[in-house]
């Protein structure tokens, strides 16, 4: 395909003809914790005065310094190479290979321990910043990915990044480029934390609501609803994944409140009548029974009728207020009840009997729907939050693809 004016083709992809290709490490320092140091982790230490940071401390491409531990003094001073600096880039090299994190602040001296690298630029080569963002790009998933292709021993060397290769612009521009993704960051942050926030607030609210108050009656579940089991399919038969008309809902499907609908199985069509009479509707509820339990929720519409797995329940035939119930499920009251009536064993599963068993103070009609509906009005707004949150991580993505390629020009 003709090239637009003013690009060029490159080993690493199309980019601007004023941009140049840089190799790591004739561009970078890459230092890390040498093995005749001997640092093990029986010198993790709770508390001191020196931080020791590992590839587990990485969250989001920052430091959770509160997750760090500690080491003594001399093994702070014994290597100033990998003694951290402001604006410093991280990279894992052991085990879980390749995170990143970008040193945007340092509370206490810190030092590493031997699975990470630090990398910094030689000569201001370039922004450390930009750097950061292009080990989190698709340039350092691609390059990562053609190095372990078919190993079963995963450990980035230092000699690997010589096949690291990556595109620079101008300090100019690399700095617009990281600032505009650093604000995209901010914004994606900022509503993490609201989301956090918001959710805190939504769980005082449920147990503030939810108390037992004079005029509540206390009744067991089986008194309100009918609790039922789901049905695994017959002994040699599986589920597929040729859409028909009989979904199947297994626990790795369900999350609190919901199903993810994005690797839903099916039920063979001649399968189906040996397992017709176990679904689940639009006006039951699931609890999940075996593995994870607790899980609780209600199923979209899509799924109405699905077929239920012989790992959850289903709540059914319910005489109150459907969203009440819901939200005394998914209550620490009734879950903590649930991880003290764990039976014993490999797996833990939850008897029925004992879900029918569950001891619930219910209000009058009138006043289950009002918490109900403060409830879920929280919940809605959390919802349209994490719809947003995703929007924005998608939308950074998209601008890291149009800024990191010079697509979109920051000049």
């Amino acid at each position: 395909m003709e090239l637009r004016a003013g690009y060029k083709k490159t080993e690493v992809g199309v980019i601007p003809e004023d941009w140049k290709i840089g190799n790591i490490l004739n561009n970078s320092t890459l230092k890390a914790r040498i093995g005749w140091q001997g640092l093990t982790t029986a010198e993790y230490l709770k508390e001191g005065n020196y931080f020791l940071v590992t590839g587990t401390d990485f969250f989001d491409g920052k430091i959770k310094w509160e997750t760090c531990h500690y080491v003594i003094k001399e093994r702070y001073v014994q290597d100033q190479n990998i003694q951290l600096k402001y604006k410093d880039i991280l990279v894992t090299k052991d085990g879980t290979i390749g995170k990143v994190a970008f040193v945007d602040k340092i509370t206490l001296p810190a030092t590493l321990n031997s699975g990470v690298f630090v990398v910094r630029p030689k000569n201001n080569s370039y922004n450390p910043q930009f750097l950061y963002f292009v080990l989190k790009s698709f340039y350092f998933d691609i390059f990562l990915n053609e190095l372990v292709a078919g190993s079963t021993i995963l450990h980035l060397y230092q000699k690997d990044f010589v096949k690291f290769k990556f595109p620079i612009p101008t300090i100019k521009e690399q700095t617009a480029i990281a600032n505009a993704l650093s604000d995209a960051d901010a914004l994606i942050s900022s509503l993490e934390k609201l989301i956090v926030k918001k959710r805190n607030i939504k769980q005082g609210a449920m147990q503030k609501l939810l108390q037992p108050k004079e005029g509540w009656e206390v009744m067991k579940l089986g008194e309100v609803a009918e609790v039922k089991s789901g049905k695994r399919l017959p002994l040699g038969r599986q589920l597929t994944e040729r859409i028909t008309s009989h979904p199947y809902i297994r626990i790795l499907d369900m999350f609190n409140n919901g199903i993810n609908l994005t690797d839903i199985k099916y039920v063979p069509e001649d399968v189906f009548p040996y397992i017709k009479n176990y679904r689940i509707f639009l006006e039951d509820i699931y609890i999940s029974v075996a593995g994870t339990l607790g899980l609780v929720g209600r199923i979209p519409e899509i799924l109405n009728g699905a077929n239920l797995t012989e790992n959850a329940n289903k709540i059914t035939n319910i005489k109150c207020n459907i969203n009440f119930l819901l939200f005394v499920l998914r209550s620490d009251f009734i879950q903590n009840t649930i991880d003290a009536e764990r039976t014993l064993g490999a797996q833990p599963k939850l008897a029925l009997i004992r879900i029918r068993n569950f001891e619930i103070p219910f209000p009058p009609k009138e006043e289950q729907t009002r918490i109900a509906t403060i409830l879920s009005d929280m919940d809605s707004e959390i919802q349209a939050l994490e719809t947003k949150l995703e929007k924005y991580k998608n939308i950074k993505l998209g601008m890291m693809q149009e800024l990191l390629t010079g697509k979109i020009r920051l000049i």
